[in-house]
């Protein structure tokens, strides 16, 4: 093998190594990005159920207020206006 074939051959791999460490160091570097993403989406979706765990009591009981609070319209809705009521109380 002459010398500029060699010098040539020897260039090609050091390219070779070099290609081979930065691609192992972007792989790295992806796998470490997608484990930084599935920790920040499983924390804002944990978050988000356990906020829900946290208010569904008091949701609970908003909604069985505004239950009471329709029933109750729809009661002196369905026996007359309020001026027919207050009639009634006064006979």
């Amino acid at each position: 093998m002459d010398p500029e074939t060699r010098k040539l051959l020897e260039r090609t791999s050091e390219l070779a190594e070099e290609n081979n460490k930065i691609l192992r160091s972007m792989r790295r570097s992806q796998r470490i990005s997608s484990i930084i993403r599935f920790v920040y989406w499983a924390f804002i979706i944990g978050s988000a159920v356990g906020a829900y765990y946290f208010i569904q009591p008091y949701l609970t009981q908003v909604i069985d207020i505004y239950s009471s609070i329709s029933d109750t319209q729809q009661k002196l809705n369905s026996e007359g206006s309020i001026g027919d009521l207050l009639k009634k109380f006064q006979n």
